[in-house]
């Protein structure tokens, strides 16, 4: 694979969920968790099959009343606990708000960065402006790693979700350089890769578990961990 030593990057901006931190492992541990406190919540048969797989799926489908919009997290997550309470046949009083608490408590306290993004951060801070571009709700402060990055960019705060061209240029105005001096690496191949392509920015497809690529999108670069950054990037 080619390296970008001389492709004169100066900013490279990142993916959060599925590219710093592992969100679906902390998401589905964090259902489970408000699985159990439903049980007591609400007793009988009903809640006791609801399984984690159902939960996800009726998030899922609230979610893709969303579908054109930019995507409000905390209200999806919210309306899915309240389908979820009427799922399971409970009629007393609302308790969507406790099991909102219970989900955020385990979601916020077990969150944390793959073992290879600082490794990866260490080698590239001192060449590069750092900086995240990502559409959902996870602050890098939340998982460790507040004081990491020049730049930090969230869909629900701009108004805009990539692939919208927008925010790509809007990163690389934070980064203070041209599209093509910015680099994106991300996990996603339509939002990351054909997103930051479609406005000149070159992109890293971050392929952690080696998934065959037949989407016909072409990545300027695919790596499967990102302590292979820096390599790329010809620093040694």
């Amino acid at each position: 694979m080619p390296r970008t030593g001389d492709l004169n990057i100066s900013a490279i901006s990142f993916d959060v969920d599925a590219t710093l931190i592992d969100t679906d492992r902390v998401i589905m541990r964090s259902m489970q968790s408000v699985r159990d406190e439903l049980i007591l919540c609400v007793p009988g048969g009903r809640a006791q099959d609801l399984s984690v797989e159902q939960m996800w799926y009726i998030r899922d489908q609230v979610e893709k009343g969303f579908t054109g919009n930019l995507r409000d997290y905390d209200e999806i997550r919210k309306r899915s606990f309240i389908k979820m309470l009427d799922h399971v046949g409970h009629t007393g009083p609302d308790i969507s708000t406790r099991l909102n608490e219970v989900y955020l408590k385990h979601r916020y306290e077990e969150i944390e960065p793959y073992g290879d993004v600082v490794p990866a951060l260490n080698a590239l801070g001192p060449h590069f402006k750092l900086g995240l571009l990502s559409n959902g709700n996870n602050y890098p402060e939340y998982f460790g790693l507040a004081e990491r990055f020049d730049f930090a960019i969230f869909a629900q705060d701009i108004g805009i979700e990539k692939p919208d061209p927008r925010t790509f240029q809007i990163a690389a105005r934070r980064a203070g350089c041209d599209l093509d001096q910015l680099l994106h690496v991300g996990d996603s191949l339509e939002t990351d890769v054909e997103g930051a392509q479609a406005v000149g920015v070159r992109a890293v497809w971050l392929n952690r578990e080696g998934k065959p690529n037949d989407s016909g999108i072409k990545p300027d670069y695919e790596i499967a961990l990102l302590t292979e950054l820096p390599a790329l990037l010809g620093i040694d």
